[in-house]
């Protein structure tokens, strides 16, 4: 027996997991031990002589902490579901929601539609189904978490206090038409900041991206928002205790420094932690650059600042089953956009139908990711299994050079395989040069954070919340260069998230830890390629991605899924605010 079982193991434990690879979190080096749970929390590690109510057998397997996703977007799905997939499915027992600063309280009644507006069109969460599954209990922060924690759900979810609703909620019209908030505005503002941090929120998020627009085509209400805004808002954050600044700086327009500058001054002139998305230009000045200095001056300076990455191109997946493709615009394409795919395949598969659409001219209204669909030098067929950093000779635009045709004659064909059910992956950012290099690079920064998995959101244009899955097939097992030691990938998925976050009470396996941990096949992990269900209220049609080599995750010590099947367990909770370490 080790010492620590010796002093610290009781008799008899909940779960025992026997004789697995524990990687603990921290970096440190892999090591066989046993992984003793008890009323939720780690009681013991090592070679334990326990009596167990339930013992798991993980021989030849990995043993890790729970992932924690700093970015998902849950705000709906937490309402409606009680599993949060597909981020359950990769091993995550602990997300952050309420990113970018959208989500769903504070709302009064008259203001429900604008906010559906709103989420439909920086998330892509269709209207029909938030109008059909959100009961609108609330109309404040805190009453909104009180509807979280009244329901059960597979893994822990925590909110940060989302911008534009927090806008609207205060100045009305005015906030939706991003007219400048006023001292009274600002005041309450503040009041109300502090008072949502104060019942757990985990801190605050908004945007600045351009890119982000309601369905409607207006930009945002945060979108433009002053620098007396933002230092009035995180000012009620810090008034509370302090948390978690997120923010989307407006990616689009290249230079960083104007785009970073208020959120850094203010997190500086308050000592708050800040989390922002970081996008690599797959081409052109390397802007990137730019911000990560700024990173540097701001933590050599005492600051808390975090780049927030993803291990993976950032982009869409695009089929005729989806919200996009490259003819969405095409107004003899959405002549027959409505039909059932069968019936749709059938018609563009007809020579004159084809050569009608092909010959069209795009229209100009649309969201403006639409237009991003007819860069085909970045979009590549999506297989089975799925490969994210494709060869650039199997792009759309270099396959149609091969066989002779045009680009747009390509897409179209390609569109057409499986019978209408083909995926394209977009890659529109973090394939520099057609490879992920210096993704490899970034990932090993301290001053680096992953995330922008964007669970619970994009419904029909992304699944990246299988990115723990692709972090330990692609960057631990399978890439021919650049791969990560397994114990550096699971820090990056567990104790360094969580330290971002706040919550110190998880993302490592220790004595006094939660028990939230993950027994993984290494030598069976498999992402598989994402699929269309219609799962959703109202049957509303998602992208879902599964995977194989997950023999069991646990949530507070349950058992809620194994062996990629769900149980019935439904531990999860909301977490209200920022967790200390255990004693």
């Amino acid at each position: 027996m080790t010492s620590e079982s010796v002093t610290a193991a009781p008799t008899t434990v909940d779960v025992l997991i026997r004789n697995g690879t524990v990687v603990d979190g921290l970096g440190g080096a892999p090591h066989v031990a046993d992984v003793a749970i008890r009323d939720g929390v780690i009681v013991a590690i090592g070679a334990l002589d326990v009596v167990a109510r339930r013992e798991i057998d993980a021989t030849g397997l990995l043993v890790t902490p729970g992932f924690v996703d700093l970015h998902t977007h849950y705000d709906g799905q937490a309402i409606w579901s009680d599993r949060m997939t597909p981020s359950s499915a990769h091993g995550v027992t602990t997300a952050v929601m309420g990113n970018c600063g959208v989500g769903f309280a504070p709302c009064r009644p008259d203001d429900h539609a604008t906010l559906v507006d709103v989420m439909a069109g920086v998330e892509d969460i269709p209207g029909v189904v938030m109008v059909d599954g959100l009961p609108w209990t609330w109309e404040t922060f805190p009453e909104f978490l009180d509807a979280l924690d009244g329901r059960a759900r597979d893994i822990d979810v925590a909110a940060l206090l989302p911008h534009s609703p927090l806008r609207v909620y205060v100045m009305g019209r005015r906030g939706v038409e991003r007219e400048p908030a006023t001292d009274e505005d600002l005041a309450l503002m503040r009041k109300l900041a502090e008072e949502a941090v104060a019942v757990g929120a985990l801190g605050f998020a908004s945007s600045q991206l351009t890119l982000h627009k309601s369905a409607s085509g207006s930009p945002i209400p945060s979108y433009g928002a002053a620098y007396a805004e933002f230092e009035a808002i995180a000012g009620g954050v810090r008034d509370a205790g302090g948390g978690l600044l997120q923010f989307v700086p407006d990616l689009v327009a290249g230079d960083y420094e104007p785009a970073l500058k208020t959120v850094f001054d203010v997190a500086a002139e308050t000592g708050l932690p800040v989390t922002f998305t970081l996008a690599i230009g797959n081409a052109g000045e390397p802007f990137y650059l730019d911000a990560l200095r700024m990173v540097e001056k701001a933590n050599g300076d005492g600051g808390d600042v975090t780049a927030q990455i993803f291990p993976r191109p950032i982009g869409l997946v695009i089929g005729l089953e989806l919200s996009g493709n490259p003819f969405v615009l095409y107004p003899s394409y959405r002549a027959i956009a409505d039909l059932p795919l069968a019936e749709r395949v059938a018609e563009m598969r007809k020579p004159e139908v084809r050569q009608c659409i092909l010959n069209d001219t795009p229209a100009s209204d649309g969201h403006p990711l639409m237009f991003a669909v007819q860069a085909f030098d970045w979009i590549f067929p999506l297989g089975d299994p799925p490969n994210y950093e494709p060869d650039p000779a199997d792009s759309i635009a270099a396959r149609a050079r091969a066989r002779g045709v045009t680009a747009l004659e390509e897409a179209y064909d390609r569109l057409l395989d499986d019978d209408g059910h083909a995926m394209l992956l977009i890659t529109l950012a973090n394939f520099r040069d057609g490879t992920l290099d210096t993704v490899a690079d970034l990932i090993r920064r301290e001053d680096v954070v992953l995330g922008l998995g964007d669970g619970g959101a994009h419904y029909g244009m992304i699944c990246d919340a299988s990115f723990p899955t692709y972090l330990l097939t692609h960057w631990v097992r399978d890439r021919p260069t650049g791969r990560l030691p397994v114990e550096e990938a699971v820090r990056q998925l567990t104790s360094v998230p969580a330290r971002v976050a706040g919550l110190a009470d998880r993302g490592r396996l220790a004595v006094g830890y939660k028990a939230d941990v993950n027994v993984i096949d290494p030598a069976a992990l498999r992402l598989h390629k994402p699929v269309v269900a219609h799962d959703l209220p109202a049957g509303g049609r998602r992208l879902d991605q599964t995977a194989d080599g997950y023999v069991a995750t646990l949530v507070s010590g349950e058992v809620i899924a194994e062996h990629g099947a769900p149980t019935a367990a439904r531990p999860g909770r909301l977490v209200r605010g920022r967790q200390a370490a255990p004693a």
